[in-house]
């Protein structure tokens, strides 16, 4: 399982209507790909600005060609992100899943 992290700075103002437009172009465009296997945006606020972080989960960096293109490092963007974030930030992030454990169940290392 591969992590893709994404990250993006907005104005607090604007935090909430961008959560709702990241919902209808990211999200939806990360869940609609074959190979997507979660996703979650994490929200902090702090000094008038709110940063997200959004992680996907992904079964294999081919999965995350399917979305992002050849290029997995590079970040996607939408029309309206624009208008929104304070940087478009060129790249994102990938870490490889060594250990995942859901609820109380045992667990075991997944590499």
């Amino acid at each position: 399982m591969i992590v893709r992290i994404w990250r993006g700075v907005v104005e607090e103002s604007k935090a909430d209507k961008f959560f709702n437009y990241m919902l209808q172009t990211g999200v939806k465009g990360l869940r609609s790909t074959k190979g997507n296997q979660g996703v979650l945006v994490l929200r902090h606020v702090s000094e008038g600005y709110a940063e997200f972080l959004l992680i996907s989960l992904w079964e294999s960096f081919d999965a995350i060609r399917r979305f992002a293109g050849n290029d997995v490092d590079k970040a996607v963007y939408y029309p309206e992100d624009k208008d929104f974030l304070i940087k478009l930030e060129p790249r994102v992030q990938h870490y490889e899943v060594l250990y995942k454990c859901e609820n109380h169940e045992e667990s075991k290392p997944i590499v």
